[in-house]
């Protein structure tokens, strides 16, 4: 007999800032799910500040994977403030492809990992973005969470530390829309 996760077929909403009372504790659910095991870090205790930092951000953009009534998975980012795009110090300017949608944040509950969800989420965030570009990070001490990202369509430009108890992060871009 198949496990239920092997039949998963989520169902994908999207939210805007004006969703953040209905979606806020549920970022922070699925949060801490996916990172259990890394919780005690400081940089992953703050994940409540970052969510109300891009939540407050215009044209702020979020979906949210559901099996039934339980979230099992997040994406979310918004648009760059135009000319302060942070990336651009690791390669030269993309004629033509200037405006850039940040990818923030993506968790997937640990029973759904492994699923396509991640992917799923990736794709319906991005998916109907009009931006150019699309950037994220990535902690370079899990390559293959960034193998898997490359295997979407990004490519790592750079690294950088964006706050001193943060890991390295992998800087990786992406033309929208995704291959």
């Amino acid at each position: 007999m198949e496990s239920s996760v092997n039949a998963f077929r989520p169902e994908v909403r999207h939210f805007t800032h004006e969703d953040l009372p209905e979606i806020r504790q549920v970022l922070l659910d699925v949060h801490r799910d996916a990172y259990a095991d890394v919780m005690d870090d400081e940089f992953n205790r703050r994940f409540p500040w970052f969510v109300d930092h891009w939540a407050g951000r215009p044209g702020f953009a979020c979906v949210i994977a559901f099996d039934g009534d339980d979230p099992v998975a997040f994406a979310y980012g918004a648009p760059a403030s135009p000319g302060k795009e942070w990336w651009r110090e690791h390669i030269d300017p993309t004629a033509g492809r200037e405006r850039t949608f940040s990818y923030s944040e993506l968790a997937v509950v640990t029973k759904f990992r492994k699923t396509g969800t991640a992917e799923l989420v990736t794709r319906t965030l991005l998916g109907s973005r009009a931006e150019d570009l699309a950037v994220l990070l990535v902690d370079t001490g899990h390559p293959r969470v960034q193998a898997l990202y490359e295997s979407w369509g990004f490519r790592k430009v750079g690294q950088q530390q964006p706050f001193p108890d943060s890991p390295v992060f992998a800087v990786m871009l992406a033309e929208l829309p995704l291959g």
